[in-house]
């Protein structure tokens, strides 16, 4: 007689698909459990997709430099946002860094606005009247004192704006100007000749001047080009309006490379003046003549011995203060004790070799005093300077006491 067997492997399947199924319910009701129970996958997903973002953002991350008025510059001392303005409005912006570049650029266009911001000076006069000779118009930026000379153009820096006109009106006849109105004038430079804009209250000098041939405009304030401040007041305006009036535009900023080192550096005694190579002769003679004249004055030096008495109390306080100068307080402590010592020996008679137990126990005989407290109090170590006085005073009293018997 045979038995039918049981479907053993049926059931197993079963088992398998309840199993499953309990776990996905299980990690339906509690997500947080399967993160649990799969930490490592999890913290590597995080890595993986914390990673592939940082690549992203860096791939959209706008690309620029960090330099003042640059046209790549998009942070708030950039000119990114006048360049790409003026670029919508026709206006072929070239930027270039290189003297070079400059003079080519200018030479391929029949109007060409020269826009100049030599912060550092690295051009010189040469290359400046060069520069002026080739461009049309010439818009400089805060320009340095050399820079203003080689442009000669009859303008001439004349100091800063104060803090206490952070907008200034135009008040000129300048069209630009009275198109463009209130501009910004905070950490702006003023400048007088020619016709000049932006004044401030009580001087002749304004933030924008204009020669009188009109081929030379100076700005003194790079806050009006910069992404900063741009959308503020009539910045914009004006930056349009001086540097849009004709369709190409070379940004010139000079670079380190534009620096002329050819020539060798003048040396000290070719920068100073023809008058002065007599000063060391009339120096020396001078001083001569004063060593001389002192001399007979007080005859010879004499080396003689004079005698010095100082007395103790000046000895004491001077090394006291050196001490409390040096915060030695274990120095003073170990001189104070060892004083103290030497003079209780030396009143109870007890002898050069006495040591400092003997003697606590004499003070205690003679006291007639329990010794610990005696010894608790010479083998005292102060830790502060107020504990130090205090311990000293408590030593002296101690002292007078042994005297006084």
């Amino acid at each position: 007689m045979t038995e039918a067997l049981p479907d053993v492997g049926g059931q197993q399947h079963a088992v398998d698909r309840s199993t499953s199924q309990d776990s996905r319910s299980a990690v339906r009701r509690n997500p947080f459990r399967w993160l649990r129970q799969h930490r490592g996958l999890a913290a590597l997903a995080a890595v993986v997709a914390a990673a592939l973002g940082m690549v992203i953002w860096g791939q959209l991350a706008p690309k620029g430099d960090g330099v003042s008025l640059s046209v790549h510059n998009p942070g708030p001392s950039g000119a990114r946002a006048v360049s790409e303005i003026l670029g919508r409005h026709g206006v072929n912006v070239n930027d270039v860094d290189r003297f070079e570049e400059a003079m080519a650029a200018l030479a391929d266009s029949d109007f060409p606005t020269l826009l100049l911001y030599d912060r550092n000076g690295y051009l010189d006069d040469q290359r400046l009247s060069e520069l002026t000779g080739a461009a049309r118009r010439v818009v400089v930026i805060s320009p340095r004192l050399q820079t203003l000379g080689a442009l000669d153009s009859g303008i001439r820096q004349a100091g800063v704006v104060p803090e206490s006109a952070p907008v200034l009106e135009p008040d000129c006849s300048l069209p630009d100007a009275g198109a463009a109105g209130q501009v910004t004038g905070a950490s702006g430079f003023v400048y007088d000749g020619g016709t000049s804009c932006y004044r401030p209250a009580g001087t002749s000098a304004g933030l924008l001047a204009v020669s009188g041939d009109g081929r030379v405009t100076v700005l003194g304030s790079t806050a009006i080009l910069s992404n900063e401040k741009l959308d503020e007041l009539g910045n914009a305006a004006l930056a349009l309006r001086t540097l849009g009036s004709s369709a190409d535009l070379v940004w010139y900023l000079p670079s380190l490379e534009d620096l002329d080192t050819t020539g060798s550096p003048q040396t000290l005694s070719e920068l100073a003046p023809d008058w002065s190579r007599f000063i060391g002769l009339w120096l020396a003679l001078v001083a001569l003549a004063a060593i001389v004249w002192r001399g007979r004055r007080h005859g010879p030096l004499v080396f003689e011995p004079l005698p010095v008495v100082v007395k103790a109390v000046e000895t004491a306080e001077g090394r006291a203060r050196l001490y409390q100068d040096a915060r030695a307080i274990e120095q003073a402590r170990d001189n104070l004790r060892a004083g103290t010592l030497v003079r209780l020996a030396r009143k109870l008679r007890l002898g050069p070799e006495a040591t400092a137990d003997e003697a606590a126990e004499a003070v205690a005989r003679f006291l007639s005093r329990p010794s610990p407290g005696i010894k608790e109090l010479l083998n005292e170590r102060p830790r502060t300077e107020a504990r130090l006085v205090a311990w000293a005073q408590e030593l002296n009293t101690l002292e007078k006491e042994v005297s006084d018997r």
